[in-house]
Order: structure tokens, then C-alpha cells, then sequence
């Protein structure tokens, strides 16, 4: 018997309907729903350990989203033809249901959890990572594993000045602010987005009308889980705690650790023994017994002291763990062109934390190849973010990108994507990499502004610097709060927000914020906001003074590129059969040679370091386009002879028959050493036949020493052909120059013996 489903729906502001059912599929799991909206369908799942794995002090929770091809009706491009690890698009929407769902669930709670959302239906108007977390969410909140949701994420754009939740995906790409927003029915959780150089208050208000929205999404939940009858969530004790211990822990280090917080050592290495010298005091006062049986709880302790003592000098003395006030932002140095062989580099350092980043320009063959269920296409425009152990002073071994590095890649990559110029203005794939040799908070911001400076050096003509900075937040939940500019790693740690926002002086680029206490009133958010806007500005004013505007022109190694448009019939005449002339003219001109059809045309490009190997390219390939024109003079080679003439290739691919008859001024009875096949020759297009096309040629009519027509035998007519058989210039030469003298004179003689003639024939009897 089929099972019945229980079903409850929601709309979006516009009409639009998504529903969520459960109890037909997946029914081992300990909890399974169904999101759709269209014929978009998610399925979430989410099993959890009944107990926590020994030693285990913290959540691990697993988070996988993935789309399955099938859902397109695609079968997958890869080698196996199925779907592989991964790829950065579902990781970053993997990150985003983490980073909203992981500060729900309680802080005590240690068994695994994994949560799995796949894409089983796509439809092509709607986005899957808008609905991900709304399904993962109803998951875990129908099932009896510990959660403090339900909670939900939107997608809010303002498209022609209107904010829109959940748009249609070919929409989304019109508008101007376009996040993703994460929440309770009561408080922000997280937010992720790019706009277009907009206002704070601007971003402030999208913001809200997204979580307008979450808090319809969440009713709906709570509806799912009243038809079910209610769910008991489950019982755990995952921790064994000392009060009398941690009291102990508190009174005795808690002033120590606030003093040397006091310090405000801009040191990170120097600050974190000063605080590791006061926990090995405390141990100090145990015996070895009770610190081997003790030693795990007083560092656990220890780490909430830590917490407090630093989280309480903040907000009292309003000074920082480094000695900055609270708005203040770490010295910076930066420096562009550092990597002599780069197409472009720059050094951006702030504080302790170091970006040395590289532009790499290149040709449309280098372009990244996008095979995703919703998506087949290309990418000219990349980000790569690494992150090695050495950056922190700690040894980790590389297994590859981790998903952090996807993250902070792109939110970078959004940020930088806003200022790059058109395609007419940078016909280049770009690959910008980021290496972080030094890290002490806001790398990722770093990336943005190391990548502006690059790009800067590398001669792109970007509409603007960029730069990014991080707030953070410390609240005591009585009304005190301090907003801090520039935050350290232990800010990131142990503040209550991690709030990183990009831009130019115009306006915000992209954001990103995690908020890891409940609620973020509107008006710390705007404080927030406006703080950021001081510290990005105070920031973009120290790059502007290593350089304020796009280099001139592209360093000398890098490549040139020239695209020229060309009708579309003749994209297989520059191709050549299996590519053979396209191949010689990159082989012979040095030069890489893209082309394909875009808007009914063909579009050329053109990739070398050398002017001249591009102008050579280009002359083949005009050559190959520019239709023959009857009484234009070309240049060409001979092909092939035969007993009537020769064919000339005048053009590339374009052979036209230069006739016995127009090769020269004299009749030409063989072919016979006239030519061999590879002689340049000048000709002139005389006639295109009109039935077949064909070209005919004439080399004879731009000689300039054309005889006038006089009788055969003629003194004129022998000398003439006598200065052509001369086989040396400088003969030639003196030959053309005694040819006047010598014809005067015979002449004079010819006229002389015509009157002896005419006398004696006159006077004849």
C-alpha cells in the first residue's frame, strides 16, 4: 500500500507556491522531506549517532549538497559518466546550510550528524540554493535530534528597484543587490551576497525583507511538524562537567587572563604565551594524579575564561587584544609588480595577515569548462585562494582545496567581479591566485584588496579599487556591545559576528556575516555598516599610494589579443579542412587563434606578445575574408603551370589563371622557364566570371616598358626585346641609356641616305 504523504505549502510574496512533504521517501533516515517549488524538488535527509564518539568535544556536522544530473535530464560530461566529487558551486551552497543551521543546534551536543540535500528535479526559473537550507532545516525539525529551529534562507534581489524573494533565475541576473539571507523567526543567522556599489542602508533593508520572508518559512515548519503529532527529540549527555572545578578554574585565572589581555600586545605569538604561561600556572598547583585526571576539564574551562576575560576588557576599556582602539585598522604596506615574470602581482599586508597575489591573462582557450546539472558554459574570470599551514605557524599537510578556501575564494571572486570592465575592454581569461603566507583574521578581505592591486599591475582597466574589511561584534546581552573594525583571528574567535563587507568609494561590492548570538538589531547593524564604510575607505586611501590607476599598458610577456568580426560563412573557410589553415597560420605567425560563432558571426581572436606576429595574422586572415574586387592589384604565388598559363593563389584560398597571353607585353609560345611553382608574382584581377566564379589574371598590364605598335623588324621593336633578354641589371641600365644616343643617330643616318635616294631618283633621265 502506497504510504500517504503529509504535506504542508507556503507562498511567496508574488503568488508563488513551495511545499514540503514527508513520509513517502527515505524513511530509515531520522528525518526526510521533500522541498519543491515548480518542478524544482529537493530531497534532505539527516541521520545522527545515538552517541557521541569518545573525546569528541564539539558538533561534527556534516554537511553535503548535490545535484544530480539526471534532475536536467543530463547525462554527465565526465570520463565515468557520473556524477564525482563535488564541485565548488555545491560546496559554497554546502557552506551555506552550515553556516546557518550549525549555531542552532546546542553547544553540548557531540554525536555526528549528517545532513544530505540532493537535487532530484531541477527546474530551470528556479535557484536550488534559495530552497537548500529551508529543506535541511524541515530535516532535522521533524526528527528527534536536538535543534533550536526551525530556520530558513531566502534569496532577495532588488531588480528595477524592487526587492524580490526568490527570484527566477534569468531575473536574478538583472538585479543590483542580489544575497542570500539566513534566520530564526526571530534573528539573522547569516547573510551572503554581491551588489552593484550600493548604499549601506540599501543592503540594511534587503536584509530585512528577507527575513520577512524566513519568518513565513519558518511558521510553515512548525505547521509540518503539528500534523505530525508533535516530534520528542531525543535525550543525551554528551559532557561530564565539575562545577566546583570549573569555579575554581574561574576565580583562579580569570584576573590573570584579563591582564594579560590589558597588555594589548600586537604580537599574535607573544599574546597567545602570555595566555598559555596562565593556564600552565594553574595546572602548576595540581599534583601530576590529579592533573592527568583533571587536565581535560581545566583547559575547557580555561578556553571560557579566556572568552569572558577578553570579551570583558573590550567592552570596558573599549581598547583592542592589540592595543587599537575600536575603529581603528592595522598598519598596511603593499607593493605591486614584486613577481618580475607575472602578467600582474601585488603584496598586500595588514597587521600580521599577508596576501602575495598574481594575475594571470589569458586566451580563450584557457578558459574554465562549466559542466553542472543547471549549468554548461565557460568561465574567463577565476579566483583561487590557498591557505597553507605555514601562514599560522602550524604544520598541516595539503589534501587538496578545502572547502574554506572554496568559501573565502569566492567571495573574493564576487567582490572583484563588480569592477571588471567589459569585454571590449579585456578580451583576457583571467586567473587570479592568492597565496596567504601570513594570517591573523580577515584573509579573504586581504585577497580583495592583494587582487585589486594586481589587476591594477597587470593593466586591466578596472572601473575602481576595491578594498575589503572585517567587523566583528562583543555584546553581553544587557545592551553593551562594541563594534570592531579590522578584527584579529581571537576577535573572529571570540566575538559574537563575523561581518566581512567589500566595495569601492562608490558603494558595497559583496558581503558575507555569520552572527553567532541571537538577534542583530537594525540599528547595530547600520552602525556596523557605516563603521565599514569608514575602515574600507581609510583602506582603499593606503592602496591608492603604491597605485591609484590601471597601468597604462599590459607588462611586456604579456599576451596581445585583437578580435576582429567576420561573416559567418567564412568561420570554416579561416578553419580549413580539419583545421589545417588555421593551424599553419599559428604555426608560421607565432600566434594563438581562437574563433567561434556568436550572434550569427564568426568573432577571431588573435593571442601573441608580438605586434608583429598579430599583424601578421591578421593579413592571413583579412585575406582569407575580403572578397577579390575586379582592378585591384595582389600579390601571389604561383600554384601550379600548365601549357596555358599558370594559377596564382592571389589571395589565401583564392586562385585565379593568369593566361599565357597576359604574361607578358611579347607572345609567349611555351611555358618553358617563364615560372616554377612558388615564384611571387604581381597581378591584376581583370574579370570574375559571373556562372562559375572564377577569377582571371594579368600580370601584362602593369608593366610600364609596353611598346608601341610598330612594324616587325622595326630598329625600336629589336632593341626593345634585346633589353629584355639582358640578364643583369646594371646591363640593362647602361643599355636603356645608349639606346637614345645610338636611335638618334641612325636615325639622322636613315634620313640622310632617304634624301641621297630621293635626290638621284629625281634627277634620274
Amino acid at each position: 500500500m502506497q504510504p500517504k504523504a503529509i504535506t504542508v505549502s507556503s507562498l511567496l510574496p508574488d503568488g508563488r507556491e513551495i511545499t514540503i512533504e514527508t513520509g513517502r521517501l527515505a524513511k530509515q533516515a531520522h528525518g526526510a522531506v521533500i522541498v519543491r517549488q515548480g518542478n524544482c524538488m529537493l530531497l534532505a535527509t539527516v541521520v545522527s549517532s545515538q552517541e557521541a564518539k569518545e573525546g569528541v568535544d564539539f558538533l561534527p556536522l556534516t554537511v553535503d549538497y548535490q545535484e544530480k544530473f539526471a534532475s536536467a535530464g543530463r547525462i554527465p560530461g565526465s570520463f565515468f559518466r557520473r556524477e564525482a566529487r563535488p564541485t565548488e558551486q555545491e560546496i559554497l551552497i554546502c557552506r551555506l546550510i552550515d553556516r546557518a543551521l550549525r549555531p542552532i543546534f546546542p553547544s553540548d551536543y557531540h554525536a555526528d550528524i549528517q545532513i544530505a540535500v540532493t537535487l532530484i528535479s531541477a527546474d530551470m526559473d528556479v535557484a536550488p540554493d534559495s530552497l537548500a537550507c529551508l529543506a535541511a532545516s524541515a530535516a532535522v525539525t521533524i526528527s528527534d535530534i536536538p535543534f533550536g529551529g526551525p530556520v530558513s534562507e531566502v534569496r532577495v534581489c532588488r531588480i528595477n528597484g524592487e526587492f524580490v524573494i526568490n527570484p527566477k533565475i534569468a531575473d536574478a541576473e538583472n538585479a543590483d543587490i542580489d544575497l542570500i539571507v539566513a534566520g530564526t523567526a526571530k534573528d539573522i543567522l547569516m547573510v551572503e551576497g554581491e551588489c552593484h556599489e550600493v548604499a549601506e542602508r540599501d543592503m540594511a533593508e534587503a536584509i530585512r525583507v528577507g527575513h520577512e520572508a524566513i519568518k513565513g518559512q519558518c511558521k510553515t515548519q512548525e505547521e509540518l511538524v503539528a500534523k505530525l503529532g508533535g516530534v520528542t527529540k531525543r535525550e543525551y549527555s554528551h559532557e561530564t562537567n565539575d562545577e566546583e572545578l570549573r569555579e575554581k578554574v574561574n576565580k583562579a585565572c580569570f584576573d590573570a587572563v584579563y591582564a594579560a589581555a590589558r597588555q594589548c600586545n600586537p604580537n599574535k605569538n607573544e599574546r597567545k604565551a602570555a595566555f598559555k604561561k596562565v593556564l600552565e600556572d594553574f595546572l602548576a598547583t595540581f599534583s601530576e594524579e590529579e592533573r592527568a585526571e583533571k587536565e581535560k576539564l581545566i583547559k575547557k574551562y580555561y578556553h571560557d575564561v579566556e572568552y569572558d576575560a577578553m570579551r570583558a576588557m573590550i567592552l570596558k576599556d573599549r581598547i583592542r587584544l592589540d592595543g587599537r582602539g575600536l575603529t581603528d585598522i592595522r598598519p598596511i604596506w603593499s607593493e605591486v609588480g614584486y613577481l618580475p615574470s607575472a602578467h600582474g602581482s601585488a603584496v598586500f599586508t595588514r597587521g600580521e595577515t599577508q596576501s602575495l597575489t598574481t594575475v594571470t591573462l589569458g586566451t580563450k582557450l584557457d578558459e574554465q569548462i562549466v559542466d553542472q546539472a543547471m549549468y554548461q558554459g565557460t568561465n574567463n574570470f577565476m579566483l583561487h585562494y590557498n591557505f597553507p599551514g605555514f601562514s599560522t605557524g602550524e604544520v598541516k599537510p595539503n589534501r587538496g582545496t578545502s572547502r574554506r578556501e572554496v568559501g573565502h575564494g569566492n567571495l573574493a571572486l564576487r567582490s572583484l567581479r563588480e569592477v571588471m570592465p567589459s569585454e571590449e575592454l579585456n578580451p583576457y581569461t583571467i586567473r587570479i591566485v592568492s597565496d596567504i603566507l601570513e594570517s591573523n583574521g580577515s584573509s579573504s578581505m586581504a585577497t580583495v584588496c592583494a587582487g585589486s592591486l594586481a589587476l591594477m599591475d597587470a593593466g586591466i582597466k578596472v572601473t575602481g579599487a576595491i578594498s575589503g574589511i572585517a567587523m566583528g561584534l562583543i555584546t553581553d546581552g544587557k545592551g553593551n556591545f562594541a563594534i570592531l573594525s579590522d578584527i584579529l583571528g581571537d576577535e573572529d574567535h571570540l566575538g559574537d559576528m563575523d561581518f566581512k563587507v567589500t566595495g569601492t568609494d562608490k558603494g558595497i561590492c559583496a558581503c558575507q556575516m555569520d552572527l553567532k548570538v541571537d538577534g542583530l538589531p537594525y540599528d547595530i547593524l547600520l552602525q556596523a555598516l557605516e563603521q565599514a564604510r569608514a575602515g574600507r575607505l581609510h583602506i582603499l586611501g593606503e592602496m591608492n599610494k603604491t597605485i591609484s590607476a590601471p597601468a597604462e599598458d599590459y607588462k611586456p610577456h604579456a599576451p596581445r589579443i585583437v578580435k576582429l568580426r567576420v561573416a559567418k560563412e567564412y568561420i570554416g573557410a579561416i578553419i580549413g579542412p580539419g583545421g589545417k589553415i588555421i593551424q599553419e597560420i599559428q604555426r608560421q605567425t607565432n600566434t594563438t587563434i581562437t574563433i567561434e560563432e556568436v550572434n550569427n558571426e564568426g568573432l577571431v581572436e588573435i593571442a601573441s606578445p608580438d605586434k608583429a606576429c598579430i599583424d601578421a595574422a591578421l593579413i592571413r586572415i583579412r585575406g582569407i575574408v575580403t572578397e577579390p574586387e575586379v582592378g585591384e592589384v595582389y600579390e601571389g604565388k604561383v600554384k601550379t603551370i600548365t601549357t596555358f598559363g599558370a594559377f596564382v593563389e592571389f589571395m589565401p584560398g583564392k586562385d585565379g589563371l593568369l593566361h599565357i597571353s597576359e604574361i607578358s607585353n611579347e607572345r609567349l609560345a611555351t611555358m618553358d622557364g617563364v615560372f616554377k611553382e612558388g615564384d611571387i608574382v604581381k597581378v591584376k584581377l581583370i574579370e570574375i566570371d559571373k556562372k562559375t566564379g572564377k577569377y582571371r589574371l594579368s600580370r601584362k598590364v602593369l608593366m610600364t616598358n609596353r611598346p608601341e605598335r610598330v612594324a616587325p623588324g622595326s630598329i625600336v621593336s629589336v632593341t626593345n626585346y634585346s633589353v629584355k633578354k639582358l640578364k643583369t641589371r646594371r646591363l640593362r641600365r647602361v643599355f636603356c641609356f645608349l639606346i637614345p644616343v645610338f636611335g638618334d643617330v641612325i636615325f639622322s643616318l636613315q634620313s640622310l641616305l632617304f634624301h641621297l635616294m630621293a635626290s638621284v631618283l629625281c634627277h634620274a633621265p
